[in-house]
This record gives C-alpha cells, sequence and structure tokens, in this order.
C-alpha cells in the first residue's frame, strides 16, 4: 500500500485526493493547504486524514510514501525538490517546473535517490489519445504530415504563467507521447490584452527534422470553449475532439494521392481520396485515475510512465524556448536534440 499526502487544496487537489482514495493501492493520509478554510468540508468529510497548513508536516511524516503535488507552477520545484529531499515519491502538476534548470535537478535528484518523479499530464491517459497513439503505432494513419490544434476558452485566466504555460502544455505533452522525433525549432506570436498580465493568446509552430509541423492555437480570451485538434497522415486522418460527449475521435478515410514522377512534382497530377468515417470505441475510464494507477506501478515496479520526470523535462525545455521565441516576436528559436 502506497501512503499518499497531497500538497494544495485548491482547483485540482480535490480531483487528486479523490482518485488517489479511490485507486487500489494507495491510501490518502494527509492534506496540506496553505489555506485553511479550504480544508473544513474535507475535514469534515473524512476526520481520519491529518489536516495542515504546513507542507513541511507531510513531509517529516515517515508514513508518507509519496507526495501528489497540486500547487502553482512557480512552486513546483521548492516543493518538489523538498519532497525528493525527504525521501519521497512526486506526483506533480503540470508543468513539472518553471524552468529547464528547475527541471533538469529535480530529474537528477530523482534519478540519484531512486525515486520516482511524475508529471500530471492527464490526457495522455484519456482513452482518446491512447487510441491515437495505437492508430500511430500500428501505422493506419501512414507517414504523419501535421498536427493543429485548437484549444480555447474564457478565462481562466493566469497571473503567473502566460497562457502557453497552462494550456499549450496539454498539446506539448501529447505531441511528445505521441511521436518519435523530438522538434527541432519553434516559433511564437501571442499578445497580452489584460495590463500586468502574461500573454492570454498565442500561436505556437513546431518544426521537425521530417516534413511533420505541428501548429497550437491557445487563448483564454474567446467566446466559445474549444478543444479539437487535426492530425492528418498520408492514410487517413483524425479529428480528435475533447468536449464531444461520445465521438471524441473521428477517422477519415480521406487524402491525397500524388501521380507522376517525384523529380517533377510541379508536372504531378494530385488525385482526392474519399472514404469513409468510422469513430473507435474508447475506454472511457477516468484518465485522473488511470494515471493515479500509473504512479503507483512506477513505484512499485519501477515501469517506466510516459509522464515521467524525463517527459516533463522535455516539454518544458519547448515551453521555455517557446518563450524566448514569444518575447522576440516569432524568432524561431532552435531546440536540442531532447533527451
Amino acid at each position: 500500500m502506497v501512503n499518499i499526502g497531497v500538497i494544495g487544496y485548491g482547483y485540482w487537489g480535490p480531483h487528486l485526493v479523490r482518485n488517489f482514495m479511490t485507486t487500489a493501492g494507495s491510501q490518502v493520509l494527509a492534506v496540506c493547504d496553505s489555506d485553511r478554510s479550504r480544508l473544513r468540508s474535507l475535514q469534515s468529510s473524512h476526520p481520519e486524514l491529518l489536516i495542515s497548513t504546513d507542507y513541511r508536516e507531510l513531509l517529516a511524516d515517515p508514513a508518507l510514501h509519496a507526495v501528489a503535488i497540486a500547487t502553482p507552477v512557480a512552486t513546483h520545484y521548492d516543493l518538489a525538490r523538498d519532497a525528493l529531499t525527504a525521501g519521497k515519491h512526486v506526483f506533480v502538476e503540470k508543468p513539472l517546473a518553471a524552468s529547464t534548470r528547475e527541471a533538469e535537478t529535480l530529474v537528477e535528484m530523482a534519478t540519484r535517490k531512486g525515486l520516482c518523479l511524475h508529471v500530471d499530464h492527464t490526457f495522455l491517459y484519456t482513452g482518446a489519445v491512447q487510441k491515437i497513439r495505437e492508430l500511430i503505432g500500428t501505422d493506419q494513419l501512414g507517414e504523419l504530415y501535421y498536427y493543429d490544434s485548437v484549444r480555447v476558452n474564457l478565462g481562466l485566466f493566469q497571473s503567473d504563467v502566460s497562457v502557453l504555460w497552462d494550456l499549450a502544455v496539454h498539446d506539448l505533452s501529447i505531441l511528445d507521447y505521441l511521436l518519435d522525433e523530438y522538434p527541432r525549432a519553434v516559433s511564437v506570436t501571442g499578445q497580452t490584452h489584460v495590463d500586468g498580465n502574461p500573454e492570454n493568446i498565442a500561436f505556437l509552430t513546431l518544426l521537425y527534422q521530417s516534413h511533420f509541423i505541428a501548429h497550437l492555437h491557445v487563448n483564454w480570451l474567446a467566446p466559445v470553449k474549444l478543444r479539437r485538434t487535426l492530425i492528418s497522415g498520408s492514410r487517413r486522418m483524425v479529428v480528435y475532439d475533447d468536449l464531444e460527449p461520445s465521438e471524441k475521435v473521428k477517422v477519415y478515410d480521406k487524402g491525397i494521392t500524388l501521380n507522376g514522377h517525384p523529380e517533377s512534382r510541379y508536372r504531378a497530377l494530385i488525385d482526392y481520396r474519399t472514404g469513409d468515417m468510422w469513430a473507435p470505441r474508447l475506454d472511457n475510464t477516468e484518465a485522473l485515475g488511470r494515471q493515479a494507477g500509473q504512479f503507483l506501478r512506477s513505484i512499485e515496479t519501477g515501469e517506466v510512465s510516459p509522464s515521467d520526470g524525463q517527459a516533463g523535462l522535455r516539454v518544458v525545455r519547448i515551453l521555455e524556448a517557446a518563450h524566448r521565441s514569444l518575447q522576440e516576436r516569432g524568432r524561431p528559436v532552435r531546440l536540442d536534440a531532447g533527451i
């Protein structure tokens, strides 16, 4: 049995508490938040829990094997570092840290101490994204051409991070999970429309060594909520709509075929292929519950998680380069080869 302590009981913390309480092989022993008023209802319904406003009280408890961190991004590094120093396995909300240097330090610490460092890239554990990974892995889409995503809504405005670190991080983690290659460069443009706050709209383009390209549109200032992604391949195309209640993934047997000599593309004839659409059956298990199970397996068996510290570090590297490009009005910033 893995005993868990949860640090942060604001927006995401209650979801972590609920899922770790209901996942076989784990139990929540303690919950911490600097605002005690957030903890009152939890204390009433679960009087057996240790309730604290000081996270160090949790880290000093030898009965706790792991902590889950659901706090603002700027606090991730200090809390995760202190937890690893105390010998606790760490589950941390996305993104892993506020800089590449911080993320690298956490990964190195976890490796050196033999502890599990897991980043909450929740979308990787949805039935939709896992099905898309399966389609790609079995070559049903063919050669991948592009990933085009729109992730917009009205709010919630963040005061400490831009819309890139809040929303684009989801698609960056999905791309890291789906692809075998790391982007070579990133270019970003964006704008803030609220004085004193970070950028609330951004357009991010990732360039790869192959012909693949990814484009992300993220926005806190949209009149509607959209979570729609197009993935195109040489054989089939996918529309992934996370807000669709029943058919989140639709596979289209559509595309183009080039007829002509490859050295004379300007003379080639383009045939348009139009076939059937089908919606694969998806596993509807709650993603956070599935992720909690993965965290436990990683602790108990050493199984590598798709959102381990290395994956979290790769995403933070892109985010940091993206921020630099944004500050330089879209100048492409080169990335290294990942990890």
